[in-house]
């Protein structure tokens, strides 16, 4: 499974917006833990190992993770 690198989400913006504010109140240590969270959660609803790793390579150095993606 390759990587989707166009816009997936239908409002983008209002995605932002709530993950910001859900973060809030939240001292920098719980929103990291949060991330780290959801991380785990969205990995759990992609499930497929290769495109997991790609996006983790994607997210170190978006040039060469682009690259991949490409191939």
């Amino acid at each position: 499974m390759a990587l989707e690198l166009t816009r997936n989400i239908a409002d983008p913006d209002g995605f932002y917006e709530h993950l910001v504010s859900s973060q809030r109140h939240m001292s920098d240590e719980e929103a990291n833990q949060m991330n780290a969270r959801l991380i785990l959660i969205l990995a759990n609803q992609v499930g497929d190992m290769e495109t997991l790793k790609a996006a983790i390579d994607f997210a170190v150095d978006p040039k060469a993770g682009r690259k991949q993606a490409a191939a």
